[in-house]
């Protein structure tokens, strides 16, 4: 299988050796997404839900450039800084999913990245 690597201009620069996304064979897998804008590289600010919206949207961007989308995600796996911020970002979570939402993990992680409060990761199917 072949193994491309996605550049989107829609989203965050990686902020290390790795790559925002990979597609192979009929999937695209995103690194995680912080609540960071693409434009300064820095987290919006309002907390866990305006860093879960842009998270999501920065994956929504990926992907489509990727050539896939949101509805066509089948697992993601959220991190999340502090577990008792769970019920607001599902909030939000639920606005990006609101049909036949993908399977997912939802991990409390010691620190995020650029001092995040969220991170999500996707896997989808190509369109």
């Amino acid at each position: 299988m072949d193994k491309k690597v996605i550049i989107s201009y829609k989203a965050p620069k990686a902020i290390g050796p790795y790559s925002v996304a990979i597609r192979t064979g009929d999937l695209v897998f995103t690194s995680g997404q912080l609540g960071l804008e693409p434009a300064t590289g820095n987290l919006v600010l309002g907390g866990i839900e305006a860093e879960t919206r842009q998270a999501l949207t920065n994956i929504r961007n990926v992907l489509a450039d990727a050539g896939s989308g949101l509805e066509r995600v089948v697992k993601t796996i959220v991190f999340l800084k502090d577990m008792a911020d769970f019920a607001k970002m599902n909030t939000v979570y639920a606005e990006f999913f609101a049909e036949n939402p993908p399977a997912r993990t939802t991990i409390q992680a010691a620190a995020l990245p650029k001092g995040g409060v969220v991170e999500i990761e996707a896997v989808a199917i190509l369109k």
